[in-house]
């Protein structure tokens, strides 16, 4: 489910190939402006090493399981959620790094495990059509409360860390006691507001939802509303406990290309590779030598300039019980 269920159509956009050939590796990620993006760091690794990057998607958890048991494994690496690296690295499920190949201490040690380092990372937070309401949500309890700020809002459809994080700050619990997670008492703010959510379940989705009014504020993911300002929307950010969540690099266990895909991993987060993503998404880098080459105004539009209130979500909690609180947040849903 989540991001992995929308498939067929990124690979027409992309071009993306069914088969590799041998001098080739394979790079999956979810598509859209963020694999646009990620394509420019693939196309510069080319060119520096002669290693063909064909790019797949969108990424599918499934898919990669099925592969990796089947021992036919045609991915290399893999754009994948924080919370899914840490339960696959310990299900057995991907390749150890290798970090004399990588260089992990010019990278973020919170996105840093033996088998994942981060991708990039972002934060959820409160966004409003300006130019569509009258006053604007400016706190997560504000984006709960339908009679200061009445109408639809919008929230992430899928079972992930920062909805129920939101709800949780929303009902007045502090940041610092969010973990373990009060699922029931979460559930029931959430109840609050069920029949005015609109859910989106990609970016694009989220960004359109905004532009059209249709749901004139809710929970974004921060480059999101960056990109959508770029285009004249009068997209307000507010970073009011802004959720961080990030997206990690992993290599499939049983992949052909180890070695390419370590070089490939240690390419993408390097400090230049980082930077320029970073300008291209609205999104941090994991790198830590990247902000000095930033200019200042991308510098200062970043998750990592906002880490006043910041709420980290906690990765290793929701690798532990994933599977659980999606269970409970489809069934939910469908009700």
């Amino acid at each position: 489910m989540k991001k992995h269920t929308i498939i067929a159509l990124f690979a027409i956009a992309f071009g993306f190939a069914g088969q590799a050939n041998a001098a080739d590796m394979v790079f999956t990620s979810w598509g859209g402006t963020t694999q646009d993006a990620q394509k420019e760091y693939a196309d510069s690794f080319t060119e520096n090493t002669k290693i063909n990057v064909v790019q797949d998607g969108p990424t599918d958890y499934g898919k990669l399981k099925a592969m990796i048991e089947s021992g036919n494994v045609t991915w290399d690496v893999v754009d994948v959620e924080g919370d899914y690296a840490v339960q696959a690295g310990k299900a057995g499920l991907l390749e150890k790094l290798d970090f004399t190949i990588i260089d992990k201490s010019k990278l973020d040690p919170r996105f840093v495990t033996d088998y994942s380092v981060g991708s990039f990372y972002y934060s959820f937070v409160v966004g409003c059509n300006k130019d569509a309401v009258d006053t604007c949500p400016k706190t997560w309890a504000d984006l709960f409360d339908t009679t200061k700020f009445p109408g639809k809002r919008t929230f992430y459809k899928w079972s992930a860390p920062g909805v129920i994080e939101a709800a949780l700050l929303a009902d007045g619990v502090p940041a610092e006691k969010l973990y373990p997670l009060d699922l029931d008492r979460a559930f029931k703010k959430l109840d609050t507001i069920k029949a005015d959510i609109i859910w989106w379940d990609s970016g694009a989705q989220s960004q359109q939802l905004l532009a059209s009014a249709e749901a004139p504020y809710g929970s974004f993911w921060n480059g999101r509303l960056t990109a959508l300002a770029l285009t004249g929307v009068t997209a307000e950010t507010s970073w009011a406990n802004n959720i961080t969540a990030a997206d990690s690099l992993v290599v499939p266990k049983g992949t052909k290309n180890k070695e390419a895909a370590m070089k490939f991993i240690a390419h993408a987060t390097s400090a230049e590779s980082q930077t320029n993503f970073a300008a291209a998404t609205g999104y941090a880098p994991i790198n830590l030598d990247s902000p000095a080459l930033m200019d200042p105004d991308t510098r200062n539009s970043l998750p990592d300039k906002k880490a006043e209130g910041q709420v980290n979500a906690d990765m290793n909690y929701w690798a532990e019980h994933r599977d659980e609180i999606g269970k409970r947040w489809y069934a939910w849903q469908a009700k």
